[in-house]
């Protein structure tokens, strides 16, 4: 894959960083003049959680603007999970009360080897700029993630390259990124059951400015190692993996949720363990699901006063899914959802 830069969204970046200043500023001097900022109408964010339906949900916490931000594909609102639009994301304050949703992300209509089906966008901050991963259907090889930058995290996040991101002969999907002690960044992603069967979680090394893979890719785990994990269909064996998302706890060890179908039930999340606190592990996992109650692909949130949220959609399906932020604490090391 040839390497490109984000040229485009970090020629900007002074630019936005001298406005963000200037914000700051004002701030400070009404601060210092006994005035504080209006706070936001109730206009600007009329929408609950449980009006906004919404596979795969992420929430972006932005220290710089003191926002919450959910993307989800643009199918999600319409339920026409295949319009192909592209992202759109909902602003926050407190977690409660929502945004009306902006177009972040509009997919091509040509000269994007994208298809129409996109799923779990994700968005991440590294450095001055932001970066969103998502999935799309449409190479060759089946589903890949593809990486996005823009200078804010509403976008508009443009595409570098002309190819997926994950490895073109592996079908891929729910990419999402980490970086581990020794400054190694990894794509880490699953390898869809509907090719392998058991299906896996996977990482490949990626350049620091992530528009480029280094190597190959290497296997974490296959679906079926975890206890609690039963074949997607009765009988079967045929094991799924979904929506990876690592998190480091503050004793130091390297967790990774990721969902699959639990047994005795449905959709679940669960927890690996790296016995060497690094993305190639090995990995091992918690005998129960972290969650089992029919919602999965998760993410852990840390909101603006330090608290640990998962966030996952529940139910799975009916298009009845939405966001569920549930309190996650850490006890020992392990995650452990507050009832």
């Amino acid at each position: 894959m040839p390497k490109t830069r984000f040229s485009n969204i970090t020629s900007g970046v002074s630019r936005w960083s001298i406005r963000v200043t200037g914000w700051l500023a004002a701030i400070l001097c009404m601060n210092a003049m006994g005035q504080t900022p209006e706070a936001p109408s109730p206009a600007s964010y009329p929408l609950q959680l449980s009006e906004i339906r919404v596979r795969d949900p992420f929430i972006l916490a932005d220290a710089a603007s003191q926002t919450y931000y959910l993307y989800a594909q643009c199918g999600n609102r319409r339920r026409q999970d295949a319009l192909g639009l592209g992202v759109e994301v909902y602003r926050s304050k407190d977690l409660v009360r929502w945004s009306e949703p902006q177009l972040a992300f509009e997919r091509p209509k040509a000269n994007f080897w994208g298809g129409v089906d996109i799923w779990a966008p994700e968005v991440h901050k590294f450095g001055d700029s932001y970066f969103m991963f998502v999935t799309f259907p449409g190479r060759q090889g089946g589903r890949g993630t593809q990486i996005l930058g823009a200078e804010r995290p509403d976008g508009p996040f443009r595409i570098a390259g002309v190819t997926a991101n994950t490895p073109p002969e592996q079908q891929c999907l729910d990419g999402t990124p980490w970086v581990d002690p020794d400054g190694t960044h990894w794509l880490v992603y699953c390898n869809e059951w509907t090719t392998v069967r058991d299906g896996t979680v996977r990482a490949v090394r990626m350049a620091d400015d992530w528009t480029a893979r280094q190597g190959d890719s290497v296997l974490l785990f296959k679906a079926s190692e975890a206890p609690w994990v039963r074949p997607f269909k009765p009988g079967g064996a045929e094991f799924v993996t979904d929506g990876p998302f690592l998190h480091r706890t503050r004793t130091g060890k390297l967790l990774m949720i990721w969902s699959s179908f639990r047994k005795g039930g449905d959709y679940a999340v669960g927890v690996a363990e790296s016995a060497s606190g690094t993305v190639q592990g090995p990995w091992r996992h918690a005998a129960e699901p972290l969650y089992g109650e029919d919602g999965g692909h998760g993410m852990i949130l840390r909101d603006f006063s330090g608290n640990l949220l998962l966030v996952l959609h529940q139910p799975n399906g009916g298009n009845r899914e939405r966001a569920q932020l549930l309190k996650l604490k850490e006890e020992d090391g392990r995650l452990v959802v507050e009832r």
